[in-house]
């Protein structure tokens, strides 16, 4: 899907936090055909800035860590955060700050817009093996392994945008999100250079350890009826693709490149999180875009040399 194609939002102007990630990068592209875009990160890098302001986004330098935002305005349309710090560290000050404290603060900010987005994380949920998780069932710290403070500041920044809805009346939704991928990388893509360097892809020994990846298309897709379904108190609801598991979309890889996967099981390997995804077929729609398709495009997108044929 390109930028010119992104539909249903046009005239808006949108504020969109993290536009360099993983996640906030496509989106805050597809917007900007259409839509006045800001962008609010710490720009470390000068040519990710430069993407952006060459589509048209209005970038200002902030660390949501502090959350000064006196140089942002405040008269938006949308907020559409997908910021997080993911410290590696245990920094749980800074990063309680960065992924909780701000949101709350950015809410009291922009207080008149007309919907908040929240992008959060299907890691805020217990690990429950194959069992598909929904919005209701039980939250944990299912990242601590490989990112400590991540599962419990993305609890906490739940907690922040739920309180600011009702607080300041402003309609909110929460997208749990599974692994998020495209031809701006992921997870996957991670794993294919695993598979590059001839290094064991580490799997959790409950296996098979089950996922629902989906496409950057389909997120793009997604915003306008997420943000339609927004409400006070929050809507919260799963973000995911179809469920396949990462032995089969490594073995997947590996018939596209010739690459032959290797596997380690190891404890400290994130376990399973697999959704159910019945309520977010109700409000947003499935995801559209096939994995297998999508897989081979965000390998031909980022290193067609490795496709066979």
């Amino acid at each position: 899907m390109s930028a010119a194609s992104a539909p249903g939002l046009c005239g808006k102007r949108i504020l969109v936090t993290g536009p360099t990630g993983q996640v906030g990068l496509p989106i805050a592209l597809a917007l900007a055909a259409r839509n006045e875009v800001w962008g609010i990160a710490r720009f470390s890098a000068p040519a990710e800035r430069q993407r952006l302001e060459q589509a048209g986004v209005t970038c200002v330098v902030c660390d949501l860590a502090t959350s000064d935002f006196r140089d942002l305005p405040t008269d938006f349309d949308y907020v559409l955060n997908f910021a997080v710090l993911r410290g590696g560290n245990e920094d749980w000050d800074r990063d309680l700050a960065a992924n909780g404290e701000a949101v709350g603060l950015l809410v009291a900010h922009c207080r008149g817009i007309t919907t908040f987005f929240h992008c959060s994380s299907t890691a805020v949920y217990e690990p429950a093996g194959t069992h598909p998780l929904r919005e209701t069932d039980a939250l944990g710290d299912s990242h601590r392994s490989m990112f400590p403070t991540y599962s419990i500041a993305k609890i906490v920044s739940e907690v922040a945008a739920r309180t600011a809805a009702r607080e300041y009346g402003v309609p909110t939704v929460i997208a749990r999100l599974n692994v998020p991928y495209g031809d701006n990388g992921g997870w996957p893509w991670y794993h294919l250079q695993f598979m590059r360097a001839g290094q064991a892809i580490p799997l959790h020994p409950d296996r098979p350890n089950l996922y629902n990846p989906i496409h950057e298309d389909d997120l793009i897709r997604h915003i306008p009826r997420l943000l339609e379904v927004a409400s006070v108190p929050a809507t919260i609801v799963n973000w995911a693709g179809a469920q396949t598991s990462t032995e089969e979309w490594c073995g997947y890889l590996g018939e596209l490149t010739g690459l032959e996967p290797a596997f380690e099981e190891t404890s400290w390997a994130l376990p399973s999180i697999t959704i159910d995804t019945t309520r977010m077929h109700e409000l947003i729609g499935p995801a559209e875009v096939d994995w297998h398709d999508g897989f081979r495009r965000m390998v031909q997108a980022r290193m067609p040399s490795l496709l066979r044929g």
